[in-house]
């Protein structure tokens, strides 16, 4: 039995010339889970968004053809008659979160659901745990880590127990074992998914059936083995990790680190007597869990924040890209959002755009773009500045494969300029583009704060 139905949907966002999907059609049946693969910019998320009614209730433009959820037409019915049946996780997490407990913030749907009171708050902390984050239940949600955030968000879409389960790059912020558990998680509930991811090594073990977009037409729909097959064969990037060569490292200390230690609130250190060293004309990999302190870390590096105790030596300019850029546009045109860091030189900033694959989006209003793109569009402005020490966290959030690798190719030839710090649970991303990987974890004794556990060399 069909949970949805997409017959010749057409969809053009207002001021678009063109369409972000094309004559799609599909038949979503009960239990599937469906992967979506696709380069940024494809219509993967317009394809989400119009099963879960926002195209076009939400978002106006031109809609043609048709959206059956549940036997209900999206055109008539609204996205708020769908809650219980559709749940959606999107790409930005913050822009979910409504309420400032994490516990409430779980609850929330259920209360407007309409679920029994005694029921609420069983529900939410099933869903906590079920992605791994029980322990948070009563934390403040501004205190979470971007990846910490994420699982909130999917923790409230899990305990609606919908139908049909829309996850939008669900876990770019989350780590390695988070993302395999919370994707395993989401599949042994029986719920029919529909998952867009742009690491899909994970996913592709657990889809029953592969989607690949591209100019927001359906490229292939077939059964898992089939469609890797394909991949294999067409687009080998989404299947195949290319490791560039790595530079010889240089030797001038750009940035040091000695003996730091900072904390957010007095009795929760997030960073004790934490020591590090980047050198001009390296790029150093920080992995490790979701709310060890990566991102505090950063900000260190960067001049953002100041320690508690220790030192930081910065040598020459910091240049920094948080997650999701999108919330720190200030401009109406890819271009001049660039040239604001380089004195509106519009020159430089279209050769940087035209670096990362967007000289095509130069005129383009930033919010008219993909996440990924806007990914993209935020890197352009970090380099275009020409640091002697950037800091990148999560910058393949929301990058297609393709991209990646052509990202990792980029900064290893501009390695030699600079310092490169570069936050990421990409796995593959880390050992194509790092020198070296520094892993942490968090200690088991909450006084300890964060531990520094290995440095890895990358051959």
């Amino acid at each position: 039995m069909a949970v949805a139905e997409v017959d010749g949907l057409t969809f053009t966002y207002p001021g678009a010339d063109e369409p972000a999907v094309r004559d799609v059609s599909l038949s979503i049946e009960t239990g599937e889970v469906i992967l979506l693969l696709g380069a940024s910019g494809s219509g993967k998320s317009t394809l989400l968004r119009a099963l879960a009614g926002l195209v076009p209730h939400f978002h106006g433009g031109r809609f043609s053809g048709r959206v059956r959820v549940s036997g209900r037409d999206t055109r008539t019915c609204r996205p708020a008659d769908l809650v219980g049946t559709v749940a959606s996780v999107f790409q930005d997490p913050e822009d979910q979160v409504v309420l400032t407990r994490v516990l409430a913030e779980v609850s929330f749907g259920l209360e407007n659901l309409g679920v029994a009171p005694p029921w609420i708050v069983p529900r939410a902390v099933r869903a906590l745990g079920r992605v791994g984050i029980a322990q948070l239940s009563e934390r403040p949600v501004a205190e979470l880590s971007g990846g910490e955030l994420q699982r909130v968000c999917l923790a409230s879409a899990l305990a609606l127990e919908p139908e049909l389960l829309l996850l939008d790059e669900p876990t770019s912020q989350l780590d390695p074992d988070g993302a395999e558990g919370f994707l395993e998680q989401a599949v042994e509930l029986g719920t029919t998914v529909v998952l867009s991811e742009q690491r899909p090594e994970r996913a592709l073990r657990l889809a029953s059936r592969v989607v690949f977009l591209e100019n927001g037409r359906v490229l292939l729909d077939a059964p898992a083995d089939e469609a890797c097959a394909w991949l294999a064969r067409r687009r080998p990037a989404w299947i195949v990790r290319a490791e560039p060569p790595h530079e010889v490292r240089g030797a001038e200390v750009v940035c040091s680190l000695r003996e730091v230690s900072f904390s957010y609130e007095r009795a929760r250190p997030v960073l004790e007597h934490f020591n590090f060293d980047l050198r001009r004309g390296e790029v150093v990999a920080l992995r490790g869990p979701n709310g060890s302190g990566k991102t505090t870390a950063a900000k260190l590096v960067a001049g953002l924040m100041t320690p508690d105790s220790g030192v930081v030596e910065r040598s020459g300019r910091a240049a920094l890209l948080l997650q999701d850029p999108g919330r720190y546009v200030t401009r109406d045109r890819a271009e001049a959002e660039v040239a604001v860091g380089i004195g509106g030189d519009r020159v430089r900033a279209r050769d940087a755009l035209a670096a990362i694959g967007l000289a095509h989006k130069a005129a383009s209003h930033p919010r008219d773009l993909s996440s990924g793109e806007r990914e993209r569009l935020a890197l352009a402005a970090v380099l275009a500045t020409q640091p002697d020490v950037v800091v990148l966290d999560e910058p393949t959030r929301g990058v297609d494969p393709e991209r990646k690798r052509a990202l990792a190719a980029q900064l290893r030839m501009e390695a030699p300029s600079r310092g490169t710090l570069v936050i990421t649970h990409d796995v593959s991303f880390a050992r194509a583009v790092a020198d070296r990987i520094v892993t942490f974890q968090k200690g088991s004794d909450p006084v300890k704060g964060l531990t520094l556990v290995r440095e890895e060399a990358v051959a």
